[in-house]
């Protein structure tokens, strides 16, 4: 059976990390979660006051970091290490999501992570989730799906999610975050976040992740089995 490459796009909290994940589990392919390595390389800048205003800052923090993907023992599941520290829960704090997309949107750092992120899928049966996957790290890939979802039900997805882990967080605040990530990625200089002319959309506002997983599910077998022939 012929292996491809998948690519799943798109806006902050429409589930492309759960889609990506399920997935991948459900064909046997590696799953990377792109955006958890701009959070680690945000983690280690926040940590060591890197001015990231700097390029000659910039360039040697990243001459420092060392990003890796380790199984978390579950299916389907890798955590990130950052300098061999698991960091999968650190890269999840607020102060992380009100700086990553500023981050990710310095040059050195995208191509930083784009490298490291293409020589992941040179063996193929790979879903990648992420803002640029389909356009900028891998343009040939044979699958590309860009999801999105009406703001007021990303925002609440995300409040939900993120109250969990702080009880104190106000939905005016993650509806504040979400806004200025969207803004930042989609008009940064480089790689911003656009849809791929080839990707298919998938808007999620009223699907259930089921729902959602077996509209995608369809479309990568049918684009695996059209290979075959």
């Amino acid at each position: 059976m012929r292996k491809i490459i998948i690519t799943i796009d798109g806006f902050s909290s429409c589930g492309k990390s759960t889609l990506a994940r399920e997935l991948a589990s459900e064909l046997n392919y590696v799953f990377i979660d792109s955006g958890a390595m701009y959070r680690a390389i945000t983690l280690y800048f926040l940590r060591h006051h890197i001015n990231w205003e700097k390029t000659k800052a910039v360039e040697k923090a990243l001459s420092e970091i060392n990003l890796e993907f380790q199984p978390s023992g579950e299916p389907g599941k890798s955590d990130m290490y950052l300098n061999d520290e698991n960091v999968e829960l650190l890269i999840r704090d607020m102060l992380v999501s009100e700086n990553v997309s500023a981050i990710a949107a310095i040059k050195e750092v995208r191509e930083f992570a784009v490298e490291q992120q293409q020589k992941m899928g040179k063996r193929k049966g790979l879903v990648m989730d992420g803002r640029d996957i389909g356009t900028t790290v891998f343009p040939r890939a044979e699958l590309k799906i860009f999801v999105t979802a009406d703001p007021a039900v990303r925002v609440e997805r995300r409040f939900k999610e993120l109250y969990e882990k702080n009880p104190k967080i106000t939905i005016e605040e993650v509806k504040s975050n979400l806004e200025m990530r969207d803004y930042i990625d989609s008009n940064r200089e480089v790689s911003p976040l656009r849809k791929a002319d080839d990707a298919v959309v998938l808007d999620n506002t009223n699907l259930t992740r089921k729902e959602q997983f077996e509209k995608a599910l369809e479309w990568a077998n049918n684009k695996i089995a059209s290979l075959q022939s």
